[in-house]
C-alpha cells in the first residue's frame, strides 16, 4: 500500500529540516534531497512499528501548504 503524505522542508542553520504535519514527524539532513529521504525513512519506520490504531483518522484528508503575509514590525522578527 502506498501513502501520499506531506511534506514541509525549510532551511535551517546547519541544514534542512523536514516535518510532515499529517503524522507531525521530522526528520533532517544537509540537502533538500537528504533531508526528504530521511524524512521518508522516519515516516517508513512509523507505519513499520505503528499498529493499525495508531495511524490518525484524519489520514488521506485534504491539505494545503500555503503562506500568509502579516505585518511585523522593523527588528522583532529575525530573518
Amino acid at each position: 500500500m502506498s501513502l501520499l503524505l506531506t511534506a514541509v522542508i525549510r532551511r535551517e542553520s546547519d541544514g534542512y529540516f523536514a516535518l510532515c504535519p499529517d503524522l507531525d514527524i521530522a526528520s533532517q539532513g544537509g540537502t533538500v534531497a537528504e533531508a526528504r529521504e530521511n524524512l521518508k525513512e522516519a515516516l517508513e519506520l512509523f507505519f513499520e512499528a505503528a499498529g493499525a490504531d495508531e495511524a490518525p483518522p484524519h489520514l488521506g484528508g485534504e491539505v494545503y501548504v500555503t503562506q500568509v503575509e502579516v505585518s511585523a514590525a522593523v527588528g522583532q522578527v529575525a530573518r
